[in-house]
């Protein structure tokens, strides 16, 4: 039954006449749900933020655009061991910072006035909750759909530390459009968002100080890429690790961040200081309960395999219900709704292969699967074998052109269905080569097959091909192939 306190409202142009067919909250991965087979479908799109959600805004996108002008820069440093004489003169902030968001800014406003354009959408700019079921009130008004889909997102968390609250500092979502580059930047974290600005502000001649309640930087990879990681950021920012925030102060140059490290004290002074502590999804912001929604402790709206909450009509995608904090994902899951939202009587499920990821750092990161680490706890359970193997950049042509002694290609199969379980690569072009391990595992082709394919000479790819060889050398000498 319709509660009884809503009422049809009227948005824009368009007057609303009825009861929603859709309400989508955010626009994210949310935006490409709508499809020409819901052109009779009446939509309401809430969003509370700037159209295009994380990723076109303050996530990937950005992100990438400042990371390949980094790469540049840090390429400069190194190119005299190759017999290449450059120097880095400095980086303009100021225009980086306007061409990126000058570009994203124009995109992010096209979406929004090509929904604003639409005669069966309603668009409402403000933040939405539930009041009831597949009930939502934005802007003072109360709506109701036929379904309902969540897809608002996640934000940066930030840790209950003395004193944080009361100095400046910024998060992932501020950092990129800060009016002048740190002169010294200090992150707090030790993840991936902290990989790659310590990267980006680095190489553009920022000092960076890192701390790390880890003894290793991207503790979630695998522990050999996370112990190779750490060793080449030593070489390049100064790290303090196994830290214990004891407060954060002003000072006059900017924060005083005050750490105990394993028993030694330091105070770390920066004029920047950035919170990369991790991201929290947006479901414990929605009233979820009042509509019957459930949400896990950590905030993340619960779903089942086909992207249902635990509300009739509700669905979830991306960021919001915690499966995954990546893009790629969150756009095949709102492929999946899609298709639901249109087809009750066909649903399909959201892709439950293993999700690949990169890390944009220098070194690149490209992963997939199961790391060593939980092949060794899935034997302990399952008893179910593996074998790992690690190649080196330098045994392939490429690689040894390139005078690398750092990068690798490590591969964790099954010696009995002779198939990839995990691929992990460190070093240049790292999420492209892993794309080839990503083709096989979700193909489901074995290492046999996977070596059996004529590999181009010298491409860096060979370092792929040696590593598959490596397991497949592996696999014919365990007791189990």
């Amino acid at each position: 039954m319709w509660h009884s306190a809503w009422q049809p409202v009227s948005v824009g142009d368009q007057p609303s006449n009825g009861d929603y067919d859709l309400i989508i909250i955010g626009t994210g991965s949310g935006n490409s749900l709508i499809g020409p087979e819901m052109d009779d479908w009446r939509i309401a799109i809430i969003e509370k933020g700037v159209f295009g959600g994380t990723c076109l805004n303050r996530g990937c996108i950005p992100t990438k655009m400042l990371v390949y002008p980094a790469d540049l820069a840090e390429h400069t440093r190194h190119s005299a061991r190759l017999g290449v004489h450059t120097r880095y003169l400095g980086a303009d902030w100021h225009d980086m910072v306007q061409r990126i968001f000058g570009r994203i800014e124009a995109i992010a406003e096209s979406g929004r006035q090509y929904r604003h354009g639409l005669a069966n959408v309603d668009v409402y700019e403000g933040h939405g909750h539930f009041v009831g079921e597949r009930e939502v009130e934005v802007l003072g008004r109360r709506i109701r759909g036929r379904q309902v889909v969540i897809a608002a997102g996640a934000r940066s968390f930030v840790p209950d530390l003395p004193g944080l609250d009361q100095v400046p500092f910024h998060t992932s979502d501020s950092i990129m459009r800060i009016a002048h580059q740190p002169q010294h930047l200090v992150i707090l974290g030790g993840g991936f968002i902290a990989a790659e600005f310590a990267h980006v502000f680095g190489a553009l001649g920022s000092e960076v100080t890192i701390v790390n309640r880890s003894h290793r930087l991207l503790r979630a990879e695998d522990d050999d890429v996370s112990t190779r990681f750490t060793e080449l950021a030593e070489q390049r920012h100064d790290l303090a690790l196994g830290a214990r925030v004891e407060r954060v102060r002003r000072s006059d140059n900017g924060v005083v961040v005050d750490v105990d490290c394993d028993g030694m004290r330091r105070a770390i002074e920066g004029d920047v200081l950035l919170v990369a502590t991790g991201r929290v999804p947006n479901g414990d912001q929605l009233n979820a309960t009042a509509a019957g929604i459930g949400i896990d402790p950590n905030g993340a709206v619960v779903v089942d395999a086909y992207g249902r909450t635990t509300a009739p009509g509700v669905w979830a995608l991306g960021d919001v219900n915690g499966r995954h904090q990546l893009k790629h994902m969150a756009n095949g899951e709102a492929r999946v709704i899609r298709h639901n939202l249109s087809h009750p009587d066909d649903l399909q499920q959201f892709d439950q292969r293993p999700a690949p990821h990169a890390v944009f750092s220098n070194p690149q990161i490209g992963a997939v699967g199961l790391t060593e680490r939980e092949a060794i706890a899935r034997r302990e359970r399952t008893g179910e074998l593996f074998c790992a193997v690690v190649h080196d950049y330098a045994g392939a042509a490429y690689g040894w052109a390139m005078e690398d002694t750092t990068s690798f290609c490590k591969l964790i199969g099954d010696p009995r269905t002779r198939l990839l379980l995990g691929a992990h690569v460190i070093g240049p072009q790292a999420s492209l080569l892993v794309q080839l391990l990503v083709q096989a595992m979700h193909l489901g082709t074995t290492a046999d097959e996977m070596v059996a394919q004529v590999w181009i000479h010298p491409a860096l790819s060979e370092v792929v091909e040696q590593a598959l060889l490596a397991l497949v050398d592996a696999f014919d000498r365990h007791p189990a192939g």
